[in-house]
């Protein structure tokens, strides 16, 4: 793959391979599906093998027998039940990329990965191995999940709460006689569990054992866990955007055609910026990340990843006359050129090189211009102090890399005159 280059010229190898596996990603439409798709059916796939492990064939029987009410159903049963069925429920919420389901697939692969280290299990290296391998997938595409969604949030918070009332409604009713008075129907459990989750404690019931107030203990932390938990993954989106609202209200977004797209969040950026904008064109800034000391209001900002097609288009790179990629990351700049490039609408481009090492491997994705104010320090210190002549068709060269060899021209440029011409001590 040489980018159009002559022959003999190929990209540094990171850099070939870096762009090959983006270019697969773009052509496999894999925004749309991983890694969350191939984590959801992990996941499920997950709970449906810690069922038939501990549950045997069975275990079809058992959920039934769980809607029917529990009849028949031993506690001791509960535990990997309702963990097999929470990641059944969970790798759901992963297909909407859903952050609530991230985090209680997190608990649920530990709890399940810690079962299988401490019990006798008939394969539970294998098991253990595999959690501990979701584990790991979850937390390496953390950032997948950033989806804060009011119904996902709703249905996993509602989720929770039916998994807890069950545990500890059956619990009670299993653990029965260790109360005073005796629980002996499901009814009074699951007033014995309401009341306990919801720390009312009217003191009717009470447990005499010491099992009995274990697992008391457990109904009310998991009860103020999981309601605190829930409120919040309902109440934080709506919050959320409300304010986003209220922000958005207050400065109105600029129509992005015929704009100019600044990426980055370098003094050269920033510079750049304020420069277009002073001479009334219309700037649209692409950043990572929100900066930690905000942005002026008016600004207009898209955040996200600069190398992404959605988040370029988002920015209005199609429809933009020029973008200018100046992150502090050469080789993040080289890939934003490609990206730009593979919108397809002929859009200009500009580079910034921050490290004189990369300038070549830069001009290897071809961009319109490429940038290098700060390798032509140290260059115009040594000819200024070694009294040769710097004329301004040099420095216009050199901060403005062309696709012409810079070098070539060098020795003309540095011996050029005229009135433009600045000599050491004058």
């Amino acid at each position: 793959m040489s980018f159009g280059l002559p022959a003999g010229q190929r990209p540094a190898p990171i850099l070939f391979i870096r762009n090959r596996i983006r270019r697969l990603h773009a052509r496999t439409g894999a925004r749309h599906w991983f890694p969350h798709v191939p984590l959801a059916l992990l996941l499920g796939f997950g709970g449906f093998w810690l069922l038939r492990s501990d549950l045997g064939d069975a275990w079809t029987d058992l959920v039934e027998a769980l809607l029917r009410g529990g009849e028949g159903l031993h506690p001791a049963l509960l535990p990997p039940l309702l963990l097999g069925l929470g990641m059944q429920v969970m790798a759901l919420g992963l297909l909407f990329r859903s952050r609530l389901a991230w985090t209680i697939a997190m608990l649920l692969a530990a709890t399940a990965a810690a079962s299988m280290f401490f019990g006798g299990h008939a394969h539970a290296r294998l098991l253990l191995g595999y959690f501990v391998l979701i584990l790991v997938l979850l937390m390496v595409a953390w950032r997948t999940f950033d989806q804060t969604s009011v119904t996902a949030a709703t249905l996993f918070a509602l989720t929770s709460v039916v998994m807890l009332l069950i545990y500890a409604t059956f619990g009670s009713f299993y653990l029965g006689a260790d109360f005073q008075p005796k629980i002996v129907d499901l009814v009074t459990a699951l007033y014995y569990a309401m009341v306990t989750m919801s720390t009312v404690g009217y003191g009717d019931i009470t447990p005499q054992t010491a099992e009995a107030k274990l697992f008391t203990v457990s109904i009310i932390v998991l009860g103020i866990a999981v309601f605190a938990t829930s409120l919040t993954a309902v109440i934080a989106p709506l919050v959320t955007r409300s304010l986003q609202r209220i922000v958005d209200g207050k400065s109105t977004r600029m129509q992005r055609e015929n704009h100019f797209v600044v990426i980055g969040n370098t003094p050269l950026a920033q510079n750049t910026w304020r420069e277009l904008e002073r001479r009334g064109h219309p700037v649209t800034r692409l950043l990572p990340q929100e900066p930690e000391s905000g942005l002026p209001n008016g600004v207009d900002r898209v955040i996200g990843e600069p190398s992404d097609g959605d988040v370029l288009r988002q920015a209005g790179a199609d429809r933009a006359q020029a973008v200018l990629a100046m992150l502090e990351d050469d080789s993040e700049n080289a890939f934003v050129v490609l990206a730009v490039r593979d919108l397809g609408t002929g859009v200009r481009t500009v580079a910034a090189v921050n490290d004189a090492r990369h300038l070549s491997r830069v001009k290897l994705v071809q961009p319109d211009l490429v940038i290098a104010p700060q390798i032509l320090g140290g260059e115009l210190a040594a000819m200024l102090l070694s009294g040769e002549t710097v004329s301004a068709d040099f420095v216009m060269r050199r901060v403005f890399q062309g696709g012409e060899d810079s070098e070539a021209a060098e020795p003309a440029t540095r011996h050029s005159t005229g009135r433009s011409a600045v000599r050491q001590g004058q």
